[in-house]
């Protein structure tokens, strides 16, 4: 099945969620029910001990599920989230994926990995998304 929507639309699409893009999120990847997003790590990313902030990744995970969950049609949003930080990322980017679990008519389920561009798995969150509109 061929996938209608286009990169360029989802990333037009979002190009108003001001809080990733501006942290440096970018939609690198969709299909249907997933999405692939990436960001660079800079200093303004980095905690005390200089390692990625936590929530980084959270922000990352969680752009990544609404990317996918909403690139066809608005209206789902994160009801519930758990985060498990599986190790410091090694690398110089993020690259997280969503791929969705369940595909329900008000609630979703995803999954969405988080590693670094060297493949060291840093962090996976399941999110419970619900349906809006």
């Amino acid at each position: 099945m061929d996938y209608k929507i286009t990169l360029e639309d989802v990333r037009s699409k979002f190009a108003d969620d001001r809080f990733a893009t501006e942290n440096g999120a970018v939609i690198e990847e969709i299909g249907d029910h997933t999405a692939t997003c990436s960001l660079n790590i800079t200093d303004s990313h980095r905690n005390a001990m200089g390692a990625v902030m936590g929530g980084t990744y959270f922000m990352l995970a969680d752009f990544t599920f609404a990317v996918a969950a909403n690139a066809e049609k608005m209206g789902c949003v994160t009801l519930h989230a758990d985060i498990s930080f599986l190790g410091t990322a090694k690398g110089n980017k993020l690259i997280a994926k969503a791929s969705c679990l369940k595909d329900g008519k008000t609630t979703v389920c995803y999954r969405v990995d988080v590693m670094d561009e060297l493949g060291n798995l840093t962090s996976t969150v399941t999110i419970t998304g619900f349906r809006v509109g």
